[in-house]
């Protein structure tokens, strides 16, 4: 992730949903926190809520969006989309 890209801020709790979009203000850098393996970081900053959330159910039920990472492997923190797939999900709110 480098400066300025897009990202879809995602609620990986009890709710598994898209509820928003940020920006990168600062590129990935090594997480001083991690205590073992090869952890990054990246600083973010809001830029809007989306109307609705996207639920993890309603991404996997996208003929659109099934071959994203977050259908195969729901517990991934951080994964790339292609521009289509980005705005396919922001449609959905």
């Amino acid at each position: 992730m480098k400066k300025g890209d897009g990202v879809l801020f995602y609620h990986s709790g009890e709710e598994k949903a898209v509820v928003g979009i940020a920006k990168v203000t600062r590129s990935a850098y090594r997480d001083e926190t991690a205590t073992e393996g090869d952890w990054s970081a990246v600083d973010l900053a809001p830029v809007k809520a989306l109307r609705g959330p996207v639920t993890l159910a309603a991404i996997k039920n996208s003929k659109k969006l099934q071959k994203i990472a977050l259908v195969r492997q729901s517990r991934l923190s951080v994964m790339p989309l292609s521009p289509g797939e980005f705005q396919t999900i922001i449609k959905m709110a």
